[in-house]
């Protein structure tokens, strides 16, 4: 799973799998690119931040 800590502080989680990349645009912008629901294409959104979670590991 990946975390996605968006800019206003919120947050989301995303299989890896559905996640095609993350970098920065020309404005220097962190944006991540991940698939939209039902394999319909993909989106972009702008991101603060992210975490690789690993299984089995309780994050509290």
């Amino acid at each position: 799973m990946i975390k996605f800590i968006y800019p206003d502080g919120t947050h989301c989680y995303r299989a890896l799998h559905t996640v095609h990349a993350i970098f920065r645009n020309d404005a220097g912008q962190l944006i991540a690119r991940a698939e939209k629901a039902y394999q319909s294409g993909m989106y972009e959104f702008e991101i603060k931040a992210f975490e690789t979670l690993a299984p089995g590991t309780i994050y509290d």
